[in-house]
C-alpha cells in the first residue's frame, strides 16, 4: 500500500485559503456557476496582481488563484469583494458548494433552485467542508461523475428528484420548493446520523430516513459540453485545468462576450452575442477540438505547486498526451485530487519517483514502484501499445 497522504478534510476557499508549495491557494466560487465578462477580467487582474498569474479550473467548477502570499492576501480579498467575486460575509463560504450543470438559462429549474437554496442557506445544517450539492435539473443529468453529496436531477419520468451520493435511486419531489425542503431535511439527517464522522455522503452507512425513499431512477445521463461552437457561444478547454491570465484575458477580450460559465470538466462555456458572419477568435493556450489527446489525461498541479507532491506532473502529462485509447491519471501523491474514478493507467508520485497502477485510482495497489520518470514513460507507452 502507498503511504497515506495528509488529508486536510476541507477545501480551500477565499476566506480560508490553503498553504501549498507555491504560496496560498485561494479558491473562488463563481456565483451561480457564472462570471460576467467584467468579473472574468477582474479575476485575471486579481491573479496577475496578487498571485502568480495562473488560474486553475477545479473538478468542482471553481476557479483558484495560485501563488498568493500572506502579505498580498488581505489586498486580494478586498479586491475580490469589491468586484463581487466573493461575499463580504465569510460565513457565506461555509455553506455547501453548489455546482450547477452548465448551459443553464434564466428561468430554468437549475438556477431557480440555486437561488432558492442560497436564500435559505442559513437553514442548511452545518456540515463538513467538502460536502457539496449538484444542481443538475436539465433534461438529462450531466454531473453524475462529478463529486457531490446530494444531487438534484430529473427522474426517468421527467420530474424532479433528490438523490444521495452512493445511491443509484433517489426520491421524487413535486416542484422546486419541495426540492429545497427535501435538501434542508437531508442535511440535518446527515449530521444527526453521524455525517461529521464519515465526512462524505458516499461513505455514510446510516440508512436513509423513511421520508427519503430511494425508489426513483434518474434519467439517463447526458453528454458533457462538446468543445467548439455552441448555441450560446463557444466551449473551450483548459489544458489540465490551467491557463495564464494572458490567455484568459484574450479569450474574453471581445465585447461580444457576455459571460463565462464554468464546468467540472476543465471546460468553459464562453457566452457571446455574435452578429451574423462573425467568428469567435482563436486563442493560443486552450483546447478547441474534442480529439485533443490531452482530454484523456488528468493531472494535478504536482510539484512544486503542491506541498504534498514529490514529482512534477504536468510536463509528464504533456509527454504522454499522444497515447491512444487510454485514460491516464498522473498524481503527485496518493490523494488523487485530479480524478476520483479509475483510469487505465495511473502514475503516482512517492519520494520523487513514480508508482504505476493499472486499472485503478491513485490510492490503489501499484504493480510497479520506484520508477524514474523515463522508466514510467516507457512503461506507460508499452502498456498503451499492447492494449
Amino acid at each position: 500500500m502507498l503511504p497515506s497522504p495528509r488529508i486536510k478534510g476541507w477545501c480551500p476557499g477565499a476566506w480560508r485559503p490553503m498553504a501549498t508549495g507555491d504560496g496560498l491557494l485561494v479558491r473562488v466560487r463563481p456565483p451561480m456557476g457564472e462570471l460576467s465578462r467584467q468579473q472574468m477580467l477582474a479575476l485575471c487582474d486579481a491573479a496577475d496582481t496578487f498571485g502568480s498569474g495562473l488560474i486553475e479550473l477545479t473538478s468542482r467548477a471553481n476557479f483558484q488563484l495560485r501563488g498568493v502570499s500572506d502579505d498580498s492576501w488581505p489586498l486580494l480579498m478586498a479586491f475580490l469583494v469589491e468586484h463581487q467575486l466573493v461575499s463580504a460575509n465569510p460565513e457565506a463560504e461555509r455553506q455547501p458548494q453548489l455546482m450547477l450543470a452548465p448551459h443553464w438559462q434564466a428561468g430554468d429549474d437549475s438556477p431557480t433552485i440555486a437561488s432558492l437554496l442560497q436564500a435559505r442557506g442559513s437553514e442548511l445544517a452545518a456540515m463538513p467542508g467538502k460536502v457539496g450539492i449538484a444542481i443538475d435539473a436539465g433534461k438529462a443529468p450531466v454531473l453524475s461523475d462529478s463529486a457531490a453529496d446530494f444531487r438534484i436531477e430529473r427522474s426517468i419520468e421527467g420530474g424532479l428528484m433528490v438523490r444521495c451520493d452512493g445511491y443509484a435511486l433517489g426520491t421524487a419531489v413535486s416542484d422546486v420548493e419541495a426540492v429545497v425542503e427535501q435538501l434542508i431535511r437531508l442535511t440535518h439527517w446527515f449530521v444527526e446520523s453521524g455525517g461529521w464522522d464519515t465526512g462524505r455522503m458516499r461513505r455514510h452507512t446510516a440508512p436513509l430516513p423513511d421520508w427519503a425513499p430511494a425508489d426513483t431512477a434518474p434519467a439517463a445521463s447526458g453528454a458533457k459540453l462538446a468543445l467548439g461552437s455552441h448555441p450560446a457561444g463557444q466551449v473551450v478547454g483548459l489544458p489540465f485545468g490551467r491557463a495564464t491570465v494572458a490567455t484568459l484575458r484574450e479569450l474574453v477580450a471581445s465585447t461580444s462576450v457576455t459571460a463565462v460559465q464554468v464546468t467540472p470538466w476543465r471546460r468553459l462555456l464562453v457566452k457571446q452575442k455574435l452578429v451574423q458572419g462573425d467568428v469567435a477568435p482563436a486563442v493560443d493556450g486552450l483546447i478547441r477540438h474534442n480529439s485533443d489527446p490531452r482530454l484523456s489525461i488528468d493531472a494535478c498541479p504536482g510539484a512544486p505547486y503542491c506541498e504534498q507532491a514529490s514529482v512534477a506532473t504536468q510536463p509528464l502529462a504533456e509527454r504522454l498526451s499522444g497515447l491512444k485509447n487510454s485514460s491516464v491519471h498522473i498524481s503527485g501523491c496518493a490523494k488523487g485530487c485530479a480524478r476520483r474514478s479509475h483510469a487505465d493507467v495511473c502514475l503516482v508520485g512517492e519520494g520523487g519517483r513514480f508508482n504505476l497502477i493499472v486499472n485503478g485510482a491513485a490510492d490503489s495497489t501499484p504493480v510497479r514502484t520506484d520508477l524514474t520518470e523515463s522508466e514510467a514513460l516507457d512503461l506507460v507507452r508499452k502498456l498503451s501499445e499492447s492494449s
